[in-house]
């Protein structure tokens, strides 16, 4: 294990881009076959209990895939520059004291509202058109998925981020943040692969009354 940290280490020093590219598809690549197992466990409880058949586990690879590349071509990349460059600008152009409370709070502030929306919107309309929906279904599934997702995520992430940006070392955030994201792209497949589970209809109560009546009708 210490051999393998020293190497991730030389990795992240040497081509830190590319490290982090590649591990994040990784992460999301098995994150997803994550959400697939808890999605399985859950059905099965669900039968069970119906006396319905029982369906075995089987991994959609084409699933695995999509993510997987999600995980490459936006979480990789768009992260590692984010988060180089909101520690930049919190500490340069803000002048904010490193470990300071404002810098903390600021960063946090930051990822809650900017990258976070961002990432669950691209999140759920990629993997919408990668399943071959028209952008009339993507657009439904975003209105079901992205609000419950937000809101479950606001109760976790700041928590998780006010610990990365107060004690982690800037060079390592990204290598805490992947860690999460293996927990975060195993939420976030589960939230995609609920669809119009019960659960879901209380988060309806915070839209307007209009948007609430085009989605039953």
């Amino acid at each position: 294990m210490l051999r393998l940290w020293k190497w991730y280490q030389n990795c992240l020093a040497t081509h830190p881009v590319k490290t982090q590219v590649i591990s994040s598809g990784i992460i999301w690549g098995v994150g997803d076959i994550a959400a697939q197992a808890v999605t399985n466990s859950t059905a099965k409880r669900y039968h069970l209990q119906t006396h319905d058949e029982v369906k075995e586990l089987k991994i959609n690879w084409r699933r695995v895939a999509t993510t997987t590349i999600f995980g490459l071509g936006f979480v990789g990349p768009v992260g590692h520059f984010w988060y180089e460059g909101l520690d930049r600008i919190i500490r340069v152009r803000l002048k904010l004291r490193p470990n300071s409370f404002r810098f903390v709070a600021s960063k946090v502030a930051a990822d809650g509202i900017i990258f976070g929306p961002l990432d669950l919107l691209v999140f759920f309309t990629y993997m919408g058109f990668s399943s071959g929906k028209t952008s009339a279904q993507v657009k439904e599934d975003v209105k079901r998925d992205f609000l419950p997702a937000l809101i479950l995520e606001g109760g976790v992430w700041p928590i998780v981020q006010v610990a990365n940006f107060r004690f982690v070392p800037v060079r390592y955030q990204l290598l805490y943040v992947n860690f999460f994201c293996l927990l975060d792209s195993c939420f976030l497949s589960w939230i995609e692969q609920q669809e119009d589970a019960p659960w879901k209809q209380w988060f309806k109560s915070f839209l307007p009354l209009k948007e609430q009546e085009g989605q039953g009708g």
